[in-house]
């Protein structure tokens, strides 16, 4: 029997005429449910293990080039993985696609998306996605709701343009979302955007586990420390410093290019901060409002949680950008933080750094 919008909410025990958060059903599981197969999820020797979730920055779609619509297929899959936040520290995330940010569909104002997502069999939960791009109840979730190893989708039209996150929104979202289910549909003007030599997608939330930062061994889920939104984890792209020279390695760019960066955060709790050490967003578009003009020379732009921005930044020297969240506890504690690594020639006449000068060691956190 082909699976259907009908046929999967009924395998989940809900109807399509109830209303809760979100546009979730009434009858979805409850969290004591969702704690029982979380718990059980954790037990299964067989769940799937990745090296790593972070997403590479610089794997994005190219550009729209094209001046009329058409119609654009995009397909996802829910992945319940094992990975490392950092060293020693084992944790289950939700992911799509197996990576956070989930991969960033791009699409043109106008085109119509005929999306499908799939739940894979190995995975122990629902899943769903709500399209903050969608005219449509919760965004779609209600329509692409799967249960384990089925699929399900939706067609609908891109009619406004911006940066805008999509993520899980089953019942329990708050706990799916922190655990990785999240990234972006950037919907380009008309027009296009203009061009830049370089773009790179980051992806910030916050994780809750039930024992404290570094402590080796499998981290649970913990739905109170949540609740009280106190994460032990504050990351960018899923795992503690991943996009740095010590881990999995900076993304680099060159000196007197301008690079793009979209940078979606999940949340599901807290505002980021995010700021360019060492830089500033020559041009920025709070929330991913891209219908209007840029904002100029911003030092920190504040996203909330479930927006976006999208920031550029001009390189007229070398030097490690640092990608923060200016809440700055969040970095030296909690593992947030980025690097891009700007090579080319000195330029004294902008900044003359002491030849004898050496980056100085942080009490926590690396120093680049």
């Amino acid at each position: 029997m082909p699976t259907t919008r009908r046929t999967t909410l009924k395998a989940l025990g809900t109807g399509a005429g109830g209303a809760a958060l979100a546009g979730c059903s009434a009858n979805a599981p409850t969290a004591e449910q969702t704690e029982t197969a979380r718990e059980t999820t954790e037990r299964t020797s067989g769940k799937p293990t990745a090296r790593r979730v972070a997403a590479d920055p610089t794997d994005i779609p190219d550009p729209i080039d094209r001046d009329t619509s058409k119609t654009v297929q995009v397909e996802l899959t829910a992945k319940e993985v094992r990975a490392e936040i950092e060293p020693g520290v084992v944790f289950d995330y939700m992911t799509f696609d197996g990576q956070i940010p989930g991969p960033m569909v791009r699409v043109r104002q106008g085109d119509t998306v005929e999306f499908s997502l799939t739940n894979a069999s190995s995975n122990a939960m629902p899943h769903n996605v709500d399209f903050h791009a969608v005219y449509g109840t919760g965004g779609g979730n209600v329509a692409t709701t799967a249960a384990p190893g089925t699929e399900n989708g939706m067609r609908f039209e891109a009619r406004y343009p911006g940066a805008f996150i999509y993520h899980c929104a089953v019942p329990n979202l708050d706990y799916h979302i922190s655990s990785g289910m999240f990234g972006m549909i950037l919907v380009e003007p008309k027009e296009g955007l203009p061009a830049v030599d370089r773009e790179f997608y980051f992806g910030q939330h916050e994780v809750y586990t039930d024992k404290p930062a570094g402590e080796k061994g499998r981290h649970s889920f913990d739905i109170d420390a949540m609740k009280a939104e106190d994460p032990t984890y504050v990351l960018l792209n899923g795992q503690k410093y991943a996009i740095t020279p010590d881990n999995l390695g900076a993304v680099t760019a060159e000196t007197g290019e301008t690079v793009r960066v979209f940078m979606v955060d999940g949340g599901p709790n807290l505002n980021s901060n995010f700021h360019p050490i060492g830089n500033v967003w020559t041009e920025a578009y709070r929330d991913g409002g891209l219908a209007g003009r840029p904002e100029r020379y911003l030092q920190t732009v504040n996203v909330p949680p479930g927006s976006c921005m999208v920031g550029t930044l001009d390189l007229p020297v070398p030097e490690h950008i640092k990608l923060v969240d200016h809440a700055l506890s969040r970095v030296a504690r909690k593992g947030m933080m980025g690097v891009i690594s700007v090579e080319g020639e000195e330029k004294p006449g902008v900044f003359d750094p002491s030849p004898n000068a050496a980056p100085a060691e942080d009490e926590e956190g690396p120093a680049y």
